[in-house]
């Protein structure tokens, strides 16, 4: 995997600097609590680690003390771009931070030449679903019983698309 082009520095508000970086082998435990305290089906840590081996795209957001406040990962193929996970720590939501992740996650794949950015998100998850409609995703299908559920039950996934 070559490296990405990584922007300067980050000011933001609350946390002044942020710094964007390959995520790598030593960043898992970290990756792993925020992905376990987030999700109700949470990613498990070898599919990080078959991700990174792959060769995904995948990079984490720190501030200046080096506390990992995000982190994304991204397929790519051909002209596309399919935004695999996209997650802030719950301490950190509702800052701005998702927003950051995903302007690196766009700028990435632009840098790329991927044409679209493509993404999987629950049914149940209006907020993330209004976040990525207020960026410019728009959704182009449904994926039935897509995602593990509660109670050994499948929940659907809207499907929605990005022009790059």
């Amino acid at each position: 995997m070559d490296e990405l082009a990584l922007p300067q520095p980050v000011l933001h508000p609350r946390y002044g600097r942020l710094h964007f970086a390959a995520m790598g082998a030593s960043d898992l435990d970290a990756v792993v609590r925020i992905e376990e305290a987030v999700y109700s089906h949470p990613w498990t840590r070898g599919n990080f680690q078959d991700s990174l081996y792959s060769g995904y795209q995948a990079q984490t957001l720190r501030d200046g003390h080096g506390e990992l406040l995000g982190y994304f990962l991204v397929m790519l193929a051909v002209d596309e771009a399919h935004l695999l996970n996209i997650s802030v720590a719950a301490l950190h939501q509702h800052q701005g931070l998702g927003r950051l992740l995903l302007d690196q996650a766009t700028a990435m794949a632009r840098q790329r030449h991927m044409r679209t950015m493509l993404l999987e998100v629950r049914e149940s998850n209006l907020h993330a679903a209004k976040v990525y409609r207020q960026y410019g995703f728009s959704e182009i299908g449904r994926r039935k019983n897509y995602y593990p559920a509660a109670n050994q039950t499948r929940e659907g996934a809207i499907v929605m698309s990005l022009p790059l």
